[in-house]
């Protein structure tokens, strides 16, 4: 006997907002008689996705049958049980929570299908899984999220490529990988949370170059890392509380000065 004959035949009927009649199931003297199922709880042919995974969980050899279901939820649970040569039948599902499935566990050597998938979700799970040797291909994809999970994953070498993104978010991601060394091509970044980011992991004497920026926060980290004799010059600075960082680490400074 072939292995296709052994698996398990697949009876599906409509289903519907209603709990299923288990009188009408034709798997009723199998499944249900086994207690491999339980109305309300564990249901392949219910209109719920918590009991088809619940079924499916239980009985995953019934889950190859369910590929072609019209019933979008049904193939996208489908995916998590089915062998994992089978899950690439489904990489252009017309559903895109199906695809968000399969994005899931195809194996990795097959992601590439998927890096331009119409859904963003998708394209994300993708950026998340695919090998950083590859992600370089998806770096000027047209949506920011995707974008932002690829900077987030990006090898050093190749970030600067993102640090002139035209989304802050992205920008903000690529701030805080950065090398310390090369952070300086973005301290002149147009939006302020990045150069937040960015003043607070500069290397000390390139932190100084932001002493004079215009947002008060942005002052206050180049602060904390620039060298002592550059931040004397905001001793009189209009923000309170960066006076105060200021005369704090003056404070310290002598202190220690005077220890020695």
């Amino acid at each position: 006997m072939s292995e296709q004959s052994r698996r398990p035949g697949l009876h599906l009927v409509a289903a519907e907002i209603a709990p299923p009649d288990c009188g009408r199931c034709p798997h009723r003297e199998t499944v249900l008689e086994a207690g491999r199922c339980q109305p309300g709880d564990s249901c392949l042919i219910a209109h719920s996705g918590r009991q088809i995974d619940r079924f499916l969980s239980r009985n995953p050899e019934y889950a190859e049958a369910c590929l072609n279901d019209l019933f979008w939820e049904r193939r996208a649970i489908a995916v998590r049980y089915v062998a994992r040569e089978r899950v690439a039948e489904l990489v252009h599902d017309p559903d895109e929570v199906v695809r968000r499935a399969v994005a899931i566990r195809l194996p990795i050597e097959e992601l590439g299908a998927l890096r331009q998938d119409p859904d963003r979700e998708v394209r994300i799970t993708v950026a998340a899984r695919l090998p950083v040797d590859q992600l370089e291909r998806m770096i000027d994809d047209t949506d920011y999220l995707v974008r932002q999970h690829v900077a987030e994953r990006l090898p050093h070498g190749r970030l600067p490529r993102m640090a002139d993104d035209s989304d802050r978010e992205v920008r903000k991601a690529v701030a805080r990988r950065l090398p310390a060394f090369a952070l300086k091509r973005m301290a002149g970044d147009p939006e302020a949370e990045v150069r937040r980011i960015v003043a607070a992991r500069l290397l000390p004497e390139d932190a100084a170059g932001l002493l004079t920026d215009p947002d008060w926060l942005v002052r206050l980290e180049a602060v904390r890392h620039a060298p002592m004799q550059a931040i004397a010059e905001l001793i009189d600075d209009p923000e309170p509380d960066v006076r105060t960082l200021v005369y704090a680490r003056l404070e310290e400074f002598l202190k220690q000065d005077e220890s020695t």
